[in-house]
């Protein structure tokens, strides 16, 4: 199975501007990967929620929403399913979800379950986190995913025989980054499993170099330079 990391630009609170990111990375990677996989919260930014419930609402997307119609159409029309991270609302309730679409429709929707994704000093119940881990399949291959904080916070619950997509946001500086900092992660997804795919996306405010990783048992296998809107393309048998 070919599996795309997608690290590009995003734009808070422009979710058209990332809508076209998505669609560009799939025209380039059509017949060369059968997977792309975005980085948390792309499809509407990370920083883009105010922590205003009535506007934070109206950022946030449901399964339902005619954004999402899009990217299932898109996964018909290029031939390769999607996964990418976006800021759910389901009923009265916000989360940041992750959401994996094949052949048109959502198989697998996941929501972080740390709460390191909200300023939680400022939120209330509306802004929740999920509480349920697990695995989907895609092409035969069994997956899981955890975002973020979650390998941190709760690195017992993702253990498993399994591929781990782990979807971030993560601005260290390319000093912190080459200091420490990506062996740090390397080290951290070792402990759910041997093969873990960190996809970062790009950001100019603030500053995130993004970066996009394929870690097997605790070492960088495969990796994309910082700063370069790139896709790796990973092989897992």
């Amino acid at each position: 199975m070919r599996i795309g990391l997608v690290s590009y630009r995003c734009e808070n609170r422009n979710t058209e501007f990332n809508m076209g990111q998505i669609e560009l990375a799939m025209q380039r990677a059509e017949g060369k990967a059968d997977l792309l996989c975005f980085g948390e919260a792309f499809l509407q930014g990370f920083d883009a929620l105010c922590w205003d419930y009535d506007t934070d609402r109206e950022t946030a997307l449901e399964l339902s929403s005619e954004t999402i119609a899009r990217l299932k159409g898109w996964t018909v029309q290029y031939g390769i399913a999607l996964a990418t991270g976006y800021i759910e609302r389901d009923g009265e309730k916000l989360y940041s979800s992750y959401a994996v679409i094949a052949d048109g429709g959502i198989i697998h929707n996941y929501r972080r379950i740390s709460k390191g994704w909200k300023e939680y000093s400022k939120t209330d119940g509306h802004y929740c986190e999920g509480d349920r881990t697990g695995t989907f399949r895609l092409h035969g291959k069994e997956m899981m995913i955890a975002l973020c904080g979650d390998l941190w916070d709760f690195p017992d619950r993702f253990r498993t025989e399994h591929l781990l997509l782990w979807p971030v946001y993560v601005d260290y500086t390319i000093e912190e980054w080459n200091s420490g900092a990506l062996d740090e992660y390397a080290a951290q997804a070792a402990l759910a499993t041997g093969d873990v795919l960190m996809i970062n996306p790009i950001d100019r405010e603030p500053v995130n170099h993004g970066g996009a990783f394929h870690f097997r048992n605790g070492r960088v296998a495969a990796r994309i330079p910082f700063d370069r809107e790139d896709i790796l393309v990973v092989e897992i048998p």
